[in-house]
């Protein structure tokens, strides 16, 4: 997914103790300056090796995606099986591809102000990062393609909002909304291809959704800062998500309906989750709102350019505790755990890795 992705990227595995997840301010040289390029490219490790490409596609992100799928195949009411895996590494793929196609389109202002990335700092050839994206989004359609045809239905649509996003979109007005439109999408994707529909998937989507409109609103000031009303706007979303996630009343998937209320005529609109359920959910949501709401709030405060990174890389982090949520939300307290533990294994790769920073931009 792009850099969303979905997120958005998006989007979450950086260790929380790094000073920003955005370029670092200072970091700046003109882009025709051979000499300044020549010097990053020798004092980056991994010159032209697997550290170059696991820079361009920052791998530590990729613990916030497959949290997409087995959220939608709960709100589905499915348990996740092989089609849920390959929805997951169409997922891994798609959002991979918009990490490679990202950087390609941003190389020109990329060498101005990230002049240490692996493309302006001649680290990866620009011609190999646009092929990578192109072998990555085939490689996720062709695995959307083998979950069936409705997880190829929602992986078509998926594959074209990363390209729309980072070639057109997303320096609009625009962008924020498309890279939420690919996180909920992403969701969808793991509901089409273990449950066989995305009807019920919907409203965990647009939460999700929403979630990542609103990071991405804030990362558009990641390098200038100087923005109150984003994350001061992240900052309610992420309260009202919270409220909503909480609700007492859970709208459960049709065979969890029947399964919460067994020897009831009919069926019901609305179930209440089991204590074990509804505790976790709320415990889940709490971590959510502990990893997003704090450095939003200091972005609102001074909203400089390292605050302002701190607030996207909590953002991205608050990814996988929303995805948690929103299975445990679903009724399914297994799966919900499983994606928790993304979290503290994201970060424990990004500090062996030696990846501290990601960026959503």
């Amino acid at each position: 997914m792009s850099r969303t992705a979905a997120a958005a990227r998006a989007g979450a595995a950086a260790d929380p103790s790094a000073p920003g997840q955005g370029p670092t301010p200072g970091a700046v040289a003109p882009a025709s300056s051979s000499g300044a390029v020549s010097r990053a490219s020798r004092h980056r490790p991994g010159h032209g090796g697997a550290g170059a490409w696991a820079e361009l596609l920052r791998l530590p992100a990729l613990f916030t995606v497959p949290g997409d799928a087995l959220a939608g195949a709960a709100a589905a009411g499915a348990r996740p099986g092989p089609r849920t895996l390959l929805a997951i590494g169409s997922s891994l793929c798609l959002y991979e591809a918009g990490m490679a196609l990202n950087d390609w389109a941003d190389r020109a202002e990329d060498a101005v102000e990230r002049p240490h990335r692996p493309l302006p700092s001649g680290r990866i050839r620009p011609a190999a990062a646009l092929a990578a994206a192109g072998a990555l989004t085939g490689a996720g359609l062709a695995l959307a393609a083998g979950a069936g045809r409705p997880a190829l239905a929602v992986a078509a649509p998926l594959a074209a909002t990363v390209w729309a996003y980072d070639l057109a979109l997303k320096h609009t007005p625009a962008g924020p909304a498309a890279m939420a439109a690919a996180r909920g999408l992403d969701l969808l994707l793991g509901a089409a291809a273990t449950g066989g529909g995305t009807r019920a998937a919907l409203p965990s989507a647009a939460l999700l959704g929403s979630h990542t409109l609103a990071v991405t609103a804030v990362s558009r000031r990641e390098t200038t800062g100087g923005s109150v009303l984003a994350p001061l706007a992240a900052l309610a979303t992420t309260g009202t998500l919270t409220r909503l996630v909480t609700d007492g009343r859970i709208r459960l998937p049709a065979g969890r309906r029947a399964a919460a209320a067994p020897g009831l005529p009919g069926s019901t609109p609305a179930a209440r989750p089991s204590r074990t359920t509804g505790a976790l959910t709320t415990a889940l949501a709490a971590a959510y709102a502990a990893t997003a709401a704090r450095p939003y709030f200091h972005a609102t405060l001074n909203p400089s350019p390292p605050l302002t990174q701190r607030a996207v890389g909590g953002g991205i982090r608050a990814t996988v505790p929303l995805q948690a949520a929103l299975a445990a939300r679903s009724g399914a307290p297994v799966t919900s755990l499983l994606v928790a533990a993304l979290a503290p294994a994201g970060r424990m790769f990004a500090r062996r890795a030696g990846m501290r920073k990601v960026s959503i931009t």
